[in-house]
């Protein structure tokens, strides 16, 4: 078993390296937890171990993981159906795009995009981005996140 990631990102690079791991992740709106009041985004998923994957494993294994981001001013959401918590929806990738388009501004906003046309945008004060796994997803589908945080 490949040991398992804790990547902290702080520009644009980082979180470019931060959305290679999670491409193809797959997160239930359920697991997509908002504190405001914390300034505060955590997202659990399922994603691929790419590192296993691209190592000549046969057989492709998921881990169960948490994607924090922090100094979030705002969080919106396109084509997220939140009444529907269990579906699954798959992560295509983040972005970041620097405030009024100046890389000098620590500001800006952070894209998560999904597969379905749906996305998630948040405006951060600057960019504070955790991608941590807390173990092998035994089951392969669902997240066990609930109740959490």
């Amino acid at each position: 078993m490949s040991p398992q990631l804790k990547l902290i990102a702080l520009d644009a690079d980082d979180l470019a390296v931060i959305s290679t791991h999670v491409q193809d992740a797959r997160v239930q709106p359920a697991d997509i937890i908002w504190r405001q009041a914390e300034k505060r985004l955590v997202v659990g998923m399922s994603r691929l171990d790419w590192e296993q994957t691209l190592a000549g494993e046969t057989e492709p294994r998921r881990l169960v993981s948490a994607l924090r981001f922090d100094r979030v001013l705002a969080c919106k959401s396109r084509n997220i159906d939140l009444a529907t918590p269990e579906a699954v929806l798959d992560l295509v990738g983040i972005e970041f795009h620097p405030q009024d388009g100046r890389d000098e501004e620590p500001g800006g906003s952070a894209l998560l995009l999904f597969a379905q046309g749906g996305a998630i945008r948040l405006d951060v004060e600057c960019l504070e981005c955790q991608l941590t796994d807390l173990g092998a997803d035994e089951l392969g589908t669902g997240l066990g996140l609930e109740g959490e945080g």
